[in-house]
């Protein structure tokens, strides 16, 4: 049986810093954006899911 949780990649809107998750296709067919810390600005900044 394949899993439908795939690992996506969310880039910094503000630098080249980039983190890796898993989602849920079937549950959260949209992209994703999350608040998260970024080192390279050190603060929180918006991140975007690509491909």
């Amino acid at each position: 049986m394949a899993s439908k949780r795939e690992n996506i990649k969310f880039k910094s809107t503000e630098s080249h810093h980039f983190y890796y998750a898993k989602k849920n296709k079937a549950n959260t067919p949209g992209r994703l954006e999350l608040k998260k810390h970024d080192p390279v600005v050190r603060k929180h900044v918006l991140y975007k899911e690509t491909k």
